[in-house]
C-alpha cells in the first residue's frame, strides 16, 4: 500500500468513524442514565460534524491534485454465508457523487444540530433529539458513501428508523405517535423491495458492489454489465425503494404525517436530506436505469406524476410545513425526471441548491407569520397574490377536481388502505384462522372460534385499517 493510499485509508476512515462514534457516546450516556449537559452535547456534535467534513474536503483536494476519481475504503466481509452465495461486504466510495453528496450532509447537519440547541433549550427530550439526530447523520454518512447495497441497506435503515422516533418525539399525545407507526410501515414496504434487490443482485452477479453492476465502477461514466431484464427487475425493485423513501406516488401520503415532529427534524429530514435519499440511490445506479428503456420510461412516468400531484398538493395546503413538504415533493419529482432523462449532473446540482433552500425555508417556518408582517410593514401595502392564468382555461369541473385531489392529498392514503393494506391484513388473518383451526383438530380440542361464532373479519379487518391511519 503506497503512501497515498494510506493517507486516503485513513481520511475515509475518519470520516466514518465520526458519526459511529458520537452515537456510541451519545447512546452510552442515556443507557446508564448520565446524560450530557446541553452545552457538551452540542459541542460533541460540532465535532462529530467537522471531523467528517474536514478529512472529506482533505480527501476531495487530494483527488483533485492527484487526477484520481474514485477512492475506495474497504473493510473487508464481515458475514459470509457460502450457501446463499451472500456476504456482507463493508465499503466505502469516495467520488464525484458522493463527496458533494456526503458534504451537504455535514454542512446543513452542522446548521441544523447548530439551531436545535436554541430551539430546543430546556426541552426535556433534549438528549433523546441529538441521540436521534446521531443515528440520522451517522445513517446519511454511511448512505452517501455506501459502495455496495449491504452497506448502503445498513445507512438506510438508520435513516427511516430516526424518521420515525422523531415524527413520534412528543410521544405524550398520540397522533405523533400514530403517524411515527404508518412512516415506519411505510418504510418497511420500501425497505423490504431493497432487500429484495440486493439478495437478487447478489445471485446476478455475485456480489452487492455497486462496481459489479457497471462495466466500469466511476461514476458517472459507468454503463451496466447486465443484460436489459436484469437491469428492469433489479431497478424495479429499487425504485419502489426509492419512491418510498422519497415519498414518490403512491407513497406521498406519509409526507405531511411526519411533520409531527419538531421543526429541525422536518427541516433536516423531510425538506433536505432524507426526502432526496431516493433521488441519490437513483442516481448512482443511473447506468443501470438506461440499460432498460421500459425502467427509464418507469423512472419519468413516476417523477413526472408526483411532480404534479406535488404542486397540485402544495397549493391547497393550510399549513405552511405541510406545503413546503409537497413542495419538496415537486422538486424531488423533477429531479427523478432529469435522472431518467440522463441529465446526471444536473440532478446532482438540483438536489443540493433545493436542499439548502429547503432547510432555510423550513427552519423559517415558525415566524412565517411575522416575516410576512414585517414585509408587508416595509414596503407599505399588501403583498398581491397573482394567482395562475392557465387557470381559467380550464373548465371548472377540472378546477374542483383538482381542489378536491390537492386537499385529499391525492387520495393515496385511502388507495393504500384499500387496496395495499386491506389485502395484506386480510390474508393474515384468514391465515391465522387456518392455522387455528389445524391446531384444534390435531389437538383434538373444540373450536371456540366456531362455537361462538367466527369473528366478523371484515369488520375487523376495516377496524385495522382505519386505527393504522
Amino acid at each position: 500500500m503506497s503512501t497515498l493510499d494510506i493517507f486516503f485509508h485513513s481520511l475515509g476512515t475518519a470520516v466514518v468513524a465520526s458519526p459511529v462514534l458520537l452515537l456510541a457516546v451519545l447512546g452510552l450516556s442515556l443507557l446508564v442514565n448520565r446524560p450530557f449537559s446541553e452545552t457538551a452535547t452540542v459541542r460533541l456534535t460540532q465535532m462529530s460534524v467537522l471531523l467528517s467534513l474536514l478529512p472529506a474536503i482533505a480527501i476531495l483536494i487530494a483527488m483533485l491534485a492527484t487526477g484520481i476519481r474514485n477512492v475506495p475504503i474497504e473493510f473487508g466481509n464481515w458475514v459470509t454465508i457460502p450457501e446463499q452465495a451472500f456476504h456482507f461486504h463493508l465499503k466505502f466510495t469516495f467520488d464525484r457523487l458522493s463527496i458533494p453528496f456526503l458534504m451537504l450532509s455535514c454542512v446543513l447537519c452542522g446548521v441544523v444540530g447548530e439551531f436545535s440547541r436554541r430551539y430546543l433549550h430546556r426541552e426535556q427530550g433534549f438528549a433523546r433529539f441529538f441521540l436521534f439526530y446521531a443515528i440520522f447523520y451517522c445513517g446519511m454518512v454511511l448512505s452517501s458513501l455506501a459502495g455496495t447495497i449491504e452497506t448502503l441497506f445498513v445507512g438506510w435503515e438508520m435513516v427511516g428508523l430516526s424518521s420515525a422516533l422523531l415524527i413520534a418525539y412528543f410521544h405524550e399525545r398520540e397522533n405523533p405517535v400514530r403517524n411515527g407507526q404508518r412512516v415506519w410501515t411505510i418504510y418497511r414496504l420500501s425497505d423490504a423491495a431493497l432487500l429484495i434487490a440486493a439478495i437478487t443482485m447478489h445471485h446476478m452477479v455475485g456480489e452487492g458492489d455497486f462496481g459489479g453492476l457497471m462495466s466500469s465502477g466511476i461514476w458517472p461514466e459507468g454503463t451496466a454489465a447486465v443484460t436489459p431484464s436484469q437491469a428492469l427487475l433489479v431497478g424495479t425493485l429499487l425504485l419502489i425503494g426509492a419512491a418510498g423513501k422519497s415519498a414518490l406516488f403512491p407513497f406521498s401520503g406519509w409526507l405531511p404525517r411526519a411533520m409531527e415532529g419538531p421543526t429541525p427534524s422536518s427541516a433536516i429530514f423531510y425538506g433536505a436530506l432524507s426526502v432526496h435519499l431516493g433521488a441519490y440511490l437513483l442516481l448512482r445506479l443511473s447506468p443501470l436505469i438506461e440499460a432498460s428503456l421500459a425502467l427509464q420510461m418507469m423512472v419519468l412516468s413516476l417523477g413526472a406524476i408526483s411532480a404534479v400531484g406535488g404542486a397540485l398538493m402544495s397549493r391547497v395546503q393550510n399549513d405552511v410545513k405541510t406545503s413546503l413538504a409537497y413542495a419538496s415533493l415537486t422538486q424531488v419529482g423533477i429531479i427523478v425526471v432529469e435522472i431518467g432523462l440522463g441529465l446526471r449532473y444536473l440532478a446532482l446540482i438540483h438536489i443540493m441548491g433545493h436542499a439548502t433552500l429547503r432547510t432555510m425555508q423550513l427552519l423559517r417556518a415558525p415566524t412565517l407569520l411575522r416575516d410576512y408582517n414585517d414585509l408587508e410593514n416595509k414596503i407599505g401595502s399588501r403583498l398581491k397574490q397573482p394567482s395562475w392564468s392557465g387557470v381559467r382555461w380550464l373548465p371548472q369541473s377540472a378546477q374542483r377536481w383538482c381542489y378536491r385531489f390537492g386537499f385529499d392529498r391525492g387520495f393515496m392514503d385511502i388507495a393504500l388502505d384499500r387496496w395495499v393494506a386491506g389485502p395484506f391484513v386480510k390474508c393474515f388473518r384468514t391465515c391465522n384462522e387456518w392455522e387455528h383451526r389445524i391446531t384444534c383438530w390435531l389437538s383434538r380440542e373444540p373450536d371456540a372460534n366456531t362455537e361462538e361464532g367466527s369473528p366478523d373479519l371484515a369488520n375487523d379487518t376495516s377496524q385495522d385499517i382505519s386505527t393504522a391511519a
